[in-house]
């Protein structure tokens, strides 16, 4: 919440130029870059460390996001450690149809599951940089963010104490459920939301990967995906009504079901292995417009949200960072505030690309399994047409790779 009164806050026991909350990957990659550009900032994380680091999450990171981390010198982990992928392939009835779209598009995409990377990023942020960063922090407020003057508070978990910040900007790198999208005023931010009725569940199984490549089952019984995550983990997914739950879903039901939406001949039997994971996502998007409220900024999944579908997430989180990283650093070091003012702007338009490849590409998966012949047969000649039609498989394959390739809206 958002409040005015002075005399209802905590008196302040620090100034920082910026407070961020949220220690995902946006958060993390905006105190790093702010860190090495010596601008001040303190990060505010409600859970603990280990958690951060261990929490199951995305792992494909385009081309353009790893090279624009390398330039921050934050992406010598994920270089050394990462596998790429240069292909995906499509099952449908009974064939196999690979894709290659760095072949179409000179890009590939990097494995790299999230918590590897917020790893890499904490640890270069608190244990080599020295930055503040706070854990298991609860109930955070946010003050006067429409004024000159905002401040963040919340309570230590150690003391029970309420403790305020003063800062000069707010960056809400907090997620979907975060406390700096809810500070929004409804009058000043509008969500743009849509929903494709259809549930996911996401899996994790303690099986090495059954394909060098992501594997999209498109099949009538629903669509099935296959991700690589490490040499000993893959992820699936497994279209389900939305809603469902995962109890539904017993070990034998869920390999049962992967069997028959993603096996076609030629192709390797699925390794099966414990399942360590199982949840069901209802599958929707949203977009916050604009991303930016005084003094409050926007980033990640506070800002938007992606089903994922094409893995990206993770990738506009980065590029929100980035964006904003440079903005402030431009702020605090030239006094320039005209890249704070177009922040909102220039990521939307990034943001609003990949939500049309999103609809477009859930269309193609979803629909022959909706009981629809006509979005059946829709989704068919749009997968068929990226084999026939060069130009529509270049088109696909930016789209897929993320625009812009290096980490920079053309």
């Amino acid at each position: 919440m958002i409040t005015s009164s002075p005399t209802l806050l905590p008196p302040s026991d620090q100034h920082a130029p910026v407070v961020i909350v949220g220690a995902g990957p946006a958060g993390l990659t905006l105190a790093n870059v702010l860190r090495s550009a010596s601008v001040d900032c303190v990060v505010l994380e409600a859970e603990s460390r280990q958690f951060i680091e261990q929490r199951p999450r995305a792992g494909f990171i385009e081309e353009g996001a790893v090279r624009a981390l390398e330039r921050h010198g934050l992406a010598g982990r994920l270089l050394e450690r990462a596998q790429t992928h240069t292909e995906c392939e499509f099952r449908i009835g009974g064939e196999r149809l690979r894709f290659g779209y760095t072949r179409a598009s000179g890009h590939r995409h990097f494995v790299y599951p999230q918590p590897l990377l917020v790893t890499d990023l904490v640890r270069e942020y608190t244990d080599v940089k020295g930055g503040d960063i706070r854990f298991g922090v609860r109930d955070v407020e946010l003050h006067d963010v429409d004024s000159e003057s905002p401040s963040v508070s919340y309570t230590d978990t150690d003391s029970g104490e309420r403790r305020r910040i003063t800062c000069d900007m707010v960056a809400g790198c907090d997620g979907a459920r975060g406390v700096t999208r809810a500070s929004l005023p409804p009058e000043r931010a509008h969500v743009a939301r849509l929903d494709y009725g259809v549930g996911w569940l996401a899996l994790l199984a303690e099986a090495p990967p059954s394909s060098d490549c992501v594997v999209f089952g498109v099949h009538p019984r629903g669509f099935a995906a296959h991700m690589a995550r490490s040499p000993q983990v893959t992820r699936y997914y497994l279209e389900c009504p939305p809603g469902d739950d995962a109890r539904n879903w017993p070990h034998e039901r869920v390999w049962s079901e992967l069997r028959a939406r993603l096996s076609v001949t030629g192709a390797p039997p699925l390794t099966e292995g414990r399942l360590i994971e199982k949840r069901v996502l209802d599958m929707h998007n949203y977009v916050v417009q604009p991303m930016a409220y005084g003094r409050l900024f926007l980033a990640g999944d506070a800002a938007h949200l992606v089903a994922p579908i094409a893995a990206k997430g993770m990738n506009l989180a980065l590029y929100d960072a980035l964006l904003l990283a440079d903005a402030l650093v431009a702020y605090y070091r030239d006094g320039d505030s005209g890249r704070l003012r177009g922040y909102s702007a220039a990521c939307l338009r990034r943001v609003w690309e990949y939500q049309e490849f999103s609809e477009w590409f859930a269309e193609l998966l979803h629909g022959p399994s909706s009981q629809d012949p006509f979005r059946a047969g829709n989704a068919t000649a749009r997968l068929r047409r990226l084999f026939d039609s060069s130009v529509a498989a270049a088109a696909f394959a930016e789209s897929y790779i993320g625009s812009g390739g290096d980490g920079n809206h053309r």
